[in-house]
């Protein structure tokens, strides 16, 4: 792909004249950082729609009809279950002891007392539930164990979903356009949110969960894009980090769940508000560096002049010259915009880059190691997820609480961005991972021996957190250093190529904590060693701190040289 044409500013340098953060680019960022709220919601909302709740038999003669028990006194008499250290009775999920008949006719003032029941266990058919909250579980029966894999398999959707949209959103945003990708992803992910509330059996609420993944896939990776290239160098790794900040608060927002404990209304209340982003055709302007890319010169005049105005900005008189002889002499750029060439033209560009991308070995090498590191991100990431869930207290906020403590994490990418350069900030985060892992490991082996177990806990969680904080940092920086190795015309493209990947370590990650049935740690230790190795490849990527966004795959071989 060539560069903008002889005499044209680079956009760089345009942004210089209007303004590398004004109020125009203040006012559009914020705008597609609103939905990006709701695609974070609706990426896990799974966890609690599809979640398992917490229940147990019913007992027959013990429990009260109207206003069951769970945690009931007699409970631990009439079904089987475990004890923890702190005295709290765990009891399983669908089996219950055989009442005792004998011992009830002769005591039946006891009727829930030990002595009333056997050591016999049977399955039961009816449940008592420890909370209000209501899930797909109780809506299609998908109790006990032989159905832990159906609920399982919504995240195995989910995560095809995003491997699917990812790819496709990401190719369609380079041929037609960052910002009319980006509404059809918004829209598409409220209205399959929708259908998935207003699923009626499993099979279509998994249909709608893989659609809504499609969607919501798109979103993030769009904003981000838009987000980046609407501003100048020194403004790059803000946008990149304050979405961020967006992005952990729609997670959190999942919390609320407390207060909507109904799956459908949960669901419902996510995806009905992004529909009111249909106004974004008329708010939301095109990304400038694309229509420069494409050769819409004349668009990318208008929403020049328009920024440079609401910026309150004078531009200059080579660049206003330069925009009339274009609309002068642009007898081949409307040719370029009508609807009928441009698309051979546009699949031209975007397969020359890609072909010049595999004939330069430098280029190759550099993306392998990103793919790497992109991968180890989403395995490391969502594995210390799910292992968040161990943590003991109420599971509404200790998810908003694992969700906002990335807040601190994207705090420290945007320091380390800074101050660092994007190689030190991906390497520094991934080898802070690392440490954290590893420590925590070796805490597990040692808990039953010189470590007390309330130590060992705290422990545990603190390295944990860090480990998240560190993972975090790796993601936020990850997304800017890429975005600025890829040249213009695949930028998106390749952003979604590498998250794509990213996506295939994701469906990885629930089945690294099966490892420990083999060895506790060796979870943690897995993480750990495969960061370190990741921190290590990615001090050979070159830097790109206040470089220019490249346009072309030549500039792009000669970042860092």
């Amino acid at each position: 792909m060539s560069a903008p044409g002889p005499g044209y500013p680079d956009f760089d340098d345009i942004l210089g004249q209007i303004g590398e953060f004004g109020r125009f680019q203040r006012r559009n960022y914020l705008l597609i950082c609103l939905p990006v709220l709701f695609a974070a919601a609706n990426s896990l909302s799974y966890v609690f729609t599809a979640g398992s709740p917490t229940y147990r038999c019913q007992v027959p003669g013990c429990d009260s009809p109207d206003e069951p028990d769970y945690g009931a006194d007699w409970v631990s008499a009439a079904v089987p279950g475990t004890w923890n250290n702190q005295g709290h009775f765990t009891p399983l999920t669908c089996e219950r002891f055989v009442a005792n008949v004998s011992s009830i006719q002769s005591r039946p003032d006891e009727w829930c007392s030990v002595e009333n029941f056997t050591k016999e266990t049977e399955r039961c058919q009816q449940f008592v539930y420890g909370s209000t909250e209501q899930t797909i579980v109780q809506q299609w029966g998908l109790q006990c164990r032989e159905n832990l894999w159906k609920l399982a398999f919504v995240g195995t959707m989910h995560f095809a979903g995003l491997v699917v949209g990812t790819a496709i959103s990401g190719y369609l945003a380079d041929r037609f356009g960052r910002k009319n990708v980006f509404l059809i992803c918004i829209v598409f992910m409220a209205l399959t949110g929708v259908a998935q509330a207003l699923s009626w059996n499993y099979t279509s609420f998994l249909v709608f969960a893989l659609l809504n993944a499609v969607g919501t896939s798109g979103v993030y990776p769009l904003a981000f894009i838009i987000g980046v290239e609407m501003v100048g160098p020194r403004k790059r790794e803000m946008c990149s980090i304050v979405l961020n900040y967006f992005y952990a608060v729609g997670e959190a927002l999942l919390g609320l769940a407390a207060f909507l404990p109904n799956w459908r209304h949960l669901q419902l209340a996510l995806s009905l508000p992004p529909l009111l982003c249909v106004a974004y055709f008329w708010l939301v302007p095109e990304s400038v560096r694309w229509l420069l890319a494409r050769n819409r010169r004349a668009q990318a005049a208008v929403i020049i002049r328009r920024a440079a105005k609401v910026n309150r900005r004078d531009i200059s008189v080579e660049l206003m010259a330069s925009f009339k002889e274009q609309e002068v002499n642009g007898t081949v750029l409307t040719e370029l915009e009508e609807p009928g060439a441009p698309v051979e033209l546009k699949d031209d560009q975007i397969w020359r880059a890609v072909k010049e991308v595999f004939g330069s070995h430098i280029l190759l090498a550099r993306y392998a190691i990103m793919l790497f590191v992109w991968a180890v991100n989403a395995i490391v990431y969502y594995g210390l997820s799910l292992n968040a869930t161990n943590l003991s207290g109420n599971k509404y906020f200790n998810f908003a609480l694992v969700c906002l403590v990335e807040i601190p994490g994207y705090s420290i990418a945007w320091f380390c961005l800074r101050r660092l350069g994007r190689r030190l900030a991906l390497s520094g985060s991934l080898l802070l991972c690392s440490a954290t892992c590893v420590a925590s490991g070796f805490v597990t082996m040692a808990k039953s021996d010189w470590i007390s177990w309330s130590c060992a806990n705290w422990l545990v969680v603190t390295l944990f957190l860090i480990g998240k904080l560190g993972i975090t940092s790796s993601f936020a920086v990850i997304y800017t250093f890429t975005a600025e190795m890829m040249p213009t015309v695949i930028r998106s493209g390749g952003v979604g190529v590498m998250s794509t990947f990213a996506r295939f370590g994701a469906m990885l990650a629930p089945f690294v904590p099966l490892l420990s049935t083999y060895y506790e740690p060796l979870p943690l230790l897995l993480f750990g060693a495969t960061s370190l190795v990741a921190g290590l490849l990615s001090l050979l990527l070159p830097e790109t701190f206040h470089q220019k966004l490249p346009d072309t795959v030549e500039e792009a071989i000669a970042l860092g040289k």
